[in-house]
């Protein structure tokens, strides 16, 4: 199922922004302490009291010879099977890392905007913000560092770094809901290609030439149609020695329709050019279904997927 991690530094709006992405989804938001009640039940106060104040605490034994991180890692990625989340804070873009369907993003701002926050939130004077900026950095960075080797700070592990010194709240949200959904289709489409007798999109996601392309192939997908990008070139012109001088490769096929579909949107004056292929086609590969999409027809489609109401999320 999708899941999103949100790292952030203190007084970034990142709780801002993982409670806002969590209204607007309808997903859980899990915290540090919904973490605790759930996945630690049997852990008695003392423990709870060295979990938040040591970061090594975690390598240390629960229960059944596993330690707090190993149950930790382990009941999250159990959840992830079964249910879409928001994970807040500690160090979850780790413990997903690999997960194909999870988008890891970091919500960061600069050291003084942050600094501003802090004394506004909790009424403090500007020494007593940096004392407590400072001291949640280190915890942070810390923490991250002695559980799972690694740098918080590493742009590298994450899809999506977020600066709300530039961003709003629901400018973020905004990003990560669009980054989510592009990316979740892209975790879809590979699924389905894995499926027995699934239709195949090329073993590899293509590399389409223009945006409007991509965004034919989204509209494609939307309509559950079986599609390939450019999958075969038909020669239509010869020099005196047979070489090909001329050639057709339509953008798409539609396996279900045997049909082949060329984009004309980028540029109209290509339009005669391309017209003058797909005669030539039809004339020397007799029984070849090959239509042109013009750019009215193209815009159209466009915005019949605009105003599409697309099922919740994990209920494709």
């Amino acid at each position: 199922m999708p899941i999103i991690t949100i790292s952030r530094q203190m007084g970034s709006l990142g709780d801002e922004v993982a409670n806002a992405l969590s209204s607007k989804l309808g997903w859980e938001l899990i915290t540090r302490d919904l973490l605790m009640e759930r996945f630690f039940p049997d852990s008695n106060p003392e423990q709870r009291r060295s979990l938040a104040e040591s970061a090594k605490f975690y390598l240390s034994e629960y229960k059944d010879g596993k330690t707090f991180r190993e149950v930790l890692e382990s009941s999250l990625l159990e959840l992830a099977r079964n249910q879409s989340a928001i994970l807040l804070g500690f160090g979850s873009q780790l413990f997903f890392a690999d997960h194909d369907s999870a988008i890891n993003v970091r919500i960061v701002a600069p050291n003084d905007v942050r600094l501003s926050r802090i004394q506004r939130q909790f009424h403090m004077t500007e020494e007593a913000a940096r004392a407590l900026l400072e001291s949640t950095d280190r915890k942070h960075k810390r923490f991250v560092s002695h559980v799972f080797s690694a740098d918080s700070s590493d742009v590298s592990l994450y899809h999506l770094v977020l600066n709300t010194a530039y961003l709003s709240v629901d400018e973020c949200v905004a990003a990560i809901l669009a980054v989510n959904s592009e990316h979740s289709l892209r975790v879809r489409i590979k699924d389905e290609t894995k499926k027995e007798g699934a239709y195949d999109h090329q073993k590899d996601l293509p590399v389409f030439k223009n945006p409007s392309e991509a965004e034919f192939a989204r509209i494609l997908d939307m309509y559950h149609i079986d599609w390939k990008y450019e999958p075969k070139t038909f020669p239509v012109e010869w020099d005196s020695e047979g070489n090909v001088t001329l050639a057709f490769s339509p953008d798409f096929y539609l396996t279900r329709f045997d049909t082949y579909l060329e984009l004309t949107t980028m540029d109209q004056k290509y339009v005669t050019k391309k017209n003058k292929k797909l005669k030539k086609v039809r004339e020397l590969y007799p029984g070849t279904h090959i239509k042109i999409v013009y750019k009215k027809d193209f815009l159209e489609l466009v915005e019949r997927l605009k105003s599409f109401d697309a099922p919740p999320p994990g209920e494709e």
